[in-house]
This record gives structure tokens, C-alpha cells and sequence, in this order.
């Protein structure tokens, strides 16, 4: 091919005819030949190594360590080349999974996004199973009991912006907690050692998704954990004696606190 001059070179492999003259004055790329009237003129190789030197500047590689990779490919000859390109070409699949890894994060958290609704109660019975049956069914003598007090009202406005994400969360929560307090009552944990008291804590966390609970107030939900039968039956049906135990633990763990 016929040697090229800067404004051709520029235009034909992207870069500014500025960036060619910085190459050629830090001798990282200087061009091969001269026209009759001193104008600078590029040969294919000229163009081959600035090929390179392209490749390594979008790779974010400093200009320096491109001149010592490209003094390394001319000192090996053939055998160096061969070597440059598959360093070049291991780079650029690290880049391509770096932007597939990125492309991915992006379009995880535009659906997170997009599906950042609350969920409906065909969402809540495909989660909850009959379970959610009975807790509607309780929801109107609830609202009579609680109705009048602050932790109704957040209990309201905060369960009406959790997404169907967020119960399946709060779901895998609560069966991985009463998986453990089944198994703490099982091996003769005491209600008033520190393992109850981590449990304790667990579960005031879980209800303090839905509305704050103080351990005061935790107590109260754990005596009626002992006098509503519902749900004793729901603890009991996980282990006999776990309504009893859950109960002593809050009230342990409340009383650490000085509650």
C-alpha cells in the first residue's frame, strides 16, 4: 500500500491528527518515511503498530507500558508478535466478561426496578400458601384489637409497599428462625441463656419489618403467643413446649434490655 500522511492516518484508523504528532514526538510512534516535502508518511507497518498501540490505550493501558510491550514484540521478532497477540487478545475477553458481568448487574437492577411494586394477594397466596388464608381471616379482629394504636398504622403503610420480593424474603426469614428455635428447644437451650436471646432478637427483627417493636411491646406479642390458641397451635404444631419457650425468651431477652 501507498504511505499515508497524518490527516490520512487520522481518519482512516480514528485518532486526532494531534495524538499522532504526541506518538511521534515520545517516539512511541514515529513515521517510517518522509514526502519530498518533509511531510510525515505512514507505511503499514507504521499503521500495523499503531493498531496496537490503539488496542492497549482502550484497554486503559498507560502509554509507557505500551512502548515496553511494543519493545518487547520488536526484540522477539516473529515469536514476539505471536506472543503480543494473544496477550491482546486475553485482555479484551477479560474486558468482554468485565462488560458482560456489567451488562448483567445493569439489567438486574433495572428489572429490580421495573418490578418494584407491591404485591398483590394472589402474590402473597402463591408465597404464604393457606397460611395467608388464615392470617385475611384474622386481619378484622386484628384491626379491632390494634386498630387505634401507632404500630397498626405503620403496619399498614409499610406492608402495602412490600413487593413480592420482599415477602418471599420476610417468608425465608421467618422459616429459617423457627427452624432454629425448633431446634434450640430440642436441644435443652435454656430460655434465659444468650442463644435464646440471639433468637429473641431475630425475631423482634422480623417484626420490625412491619412496624416498630420496643421490647416491651415484643412481650405483649408473646404473651398473646400463650393466651390466643391460634397461636399456640402454631408453635406447639412445630415442636411441643415452643410456645412456652418463645415466650420466656422475649421475656428474658426484654429484661437484658430493661424492659
Amino acid at each position: 500500500m501507498e504511505p499515508l500522511t497524518v490527516g490520512q492516518v487520522a481518519e482512516t484508523c480514528g485518532v486526532t491528527v494531534r495524538t499522532l504528532h504526541h506518538y511521534d514526538q515520545i517516539g512511541l510512534l514515529r513515521p517510517s518515511e518522509r514526502s519530498h516535502a518533509g511531510y510525515r508518511l505512514y507505511t503499514a507497518a507504521d499503521l500495523e503498530r499503531l493498531q496496537h498501540v490503539v488496542v492497549y490505550r482502550r484497554l486503559g493501558f498507560p502509554l509507557e507500558e505500551v512502548a515496553e510491550l511494543l519493545a518487547d514484540v520488536e526484540a522477539r521478532g516473529s515469536e514476539g508478535a505471536a506472543e503480543h497477540l494473544r496477550r491482546q487478545r486475553a485482555a479484551v475477553m477479560t474486558r468482554l466478561d468485565e462488560m458482560r458481568d456489567l451488562v448483567r448487574a445493569i439489567d438486574n437492577a433495572l428489572e429490580r426496578t421495573m418490578t418494584k411494586k407491591p404485591a398483590t394477594t394472589v402474590d402473597l397466596k402463591e408465597i404464604f400458601g393457606t397460611a395467608w388464608d388464615e392470617h385475611e381471616g384474622y386481619q378484622a379482629e386484628a384491626e379491632q384489637r390494634w386498630g387505634d394504636t401507632p404500630q397498626w398504622r405503620q403496619g399498614q403503610e409499610r406492608n402495602a409497599s412490600l413487593t413480592r420480593e420482599d415477602w418471599a424474603r420476610i417468608k425465608a426469614d421467618t422459616d429459617a428462625l423457627e427452624r432454629d428455635l425448633v431446634a434450640a428447644v430440642a436441644a435443652g437451650e435454656p430460655a434465659d441463656g444468650d442463644l435464646a436471646a440471639e433468637l429473641a432478637e431475630r425475631h423482634r427483627a422480623g417484626v420490625e419489618v412491619h412496624y416498630d417493636c420496643p421490647h416491651a411491646f415484643q412481650v405483649r406479642l408473646a404473651e398473646m403467643y400463650l393466651a390466643d390458641p391460634r397461636f399456640t397451635r402454631h408453635y406447639e404444631d412445630l415442636h411441643p413446649g415452643l410456645a412456652q419457650w418463645l415466650h420466656d425468651a422475649i421475656v428474658a431477652n426484654a429484661a437484658r434490655h430493661g424492659a
